[in-house]
């Protein structure tokens, strides 16, 4: 939904996005609960990005461990975790076939949770799909998430599990919560996936340009100018 054109020069091998530290840390934040094994490999496989030349680790990393620790010193944290890791499903939606991984998922219980990092538990954004100021969780679209992998996991199991969204701050001392969904959210979602697919699928299969923002490192790179713009363009 940012941009159909960078996606599709990813996927075809054509852009790739410079490394980001901020996924750098969620994936770092990810293995610390998927298992010690995975942890472990993490940090062997990453440890020129994790650790400075004198083996101490960078800040955000440091920063990283203090949330690590928030969230496993919280009972109820550690309880809304307890689950299957790292589950892969397959399905189809409107006729698309889908894939999703899980990071957590409780099949006794009936839940499935997800560990997200934000700056502050509070902060507002303003969001144009919404037309409303928002909280992190509808700005980075994981309601949207939650609503494909609930249905998904119907499809495989026959059940409706609940999700539970596991947060976590880049604060000092981290802040912490664990966020459900009222399952009304759920239909706006369902309607705003069914409405904007067909022109992603008609761009994956070349039927129409893909949409560019204009704003990313990809288009910003390919960018060929052809005429002016008003200046209100500047606050597009």
């Amino acid at each position: 939904m940012e941009c159909e054109a960078r996606t599709f020069a990813e996927v075809r091998g054509e852009f790739s996005r410079p490394p980001s530290t901020a996924l750098m840390v969620g994936s770092y934040l990810h293995s610390a609960f998927e298992s010690d094994s995975a942890f472990t490999e993490f940090l062997e496989q990453n440890h020129d990005s994790i650790y400075g030349s004198r083996g101490v680790k960078y800040k955000d990393y440091e920063k990283a461990d203090d949330m690590i620790e928030t969230i496993k010193n919280d009972e109820f944290c550690m309880f809304a975790l307890q689950g299957e890791k790292e589950v892969i499903y397959t399905g189809e939606l409107f006729g698309v076939e889908w894939k999703i991984k899980v990071d957590n998922i409780n099949h006794d219980r009936g839940f499935f949770s997800d560990l997200k990092s934000t700056q502050e538990l509070r902060k507002r954004y303003w969001s144009e799909k919404y037309n409303t100021w928002v909280s992190f969780v509808q700005a980075f679209d994981y309601v949207l998430q939650m609503w494909v992998y609930r249905e998904i996991i119907f499809q495989n199991t026959g059940r409706y599990y609940d999700p539970y969204i596991v947060a976590v701050t880049k604060e000092s001392p981290p802040d912490k919560a664990v966020l459900h969904f009222d399952s009304g959210r759920f239909d706006f979602e369902k309607e705003y996936v069914q409405s904007m697919l067909p022109s992603i699928i008609d761009a994956k299969l070349g039927r129409k340009n893909a949409h560019r923002c204009d704003k990313c490192e990809f288009c910003r790179g390919t960018k060929k100018l052809s005429g002016t713009f008003e200046i209100e363009y500047l606050l597009d």
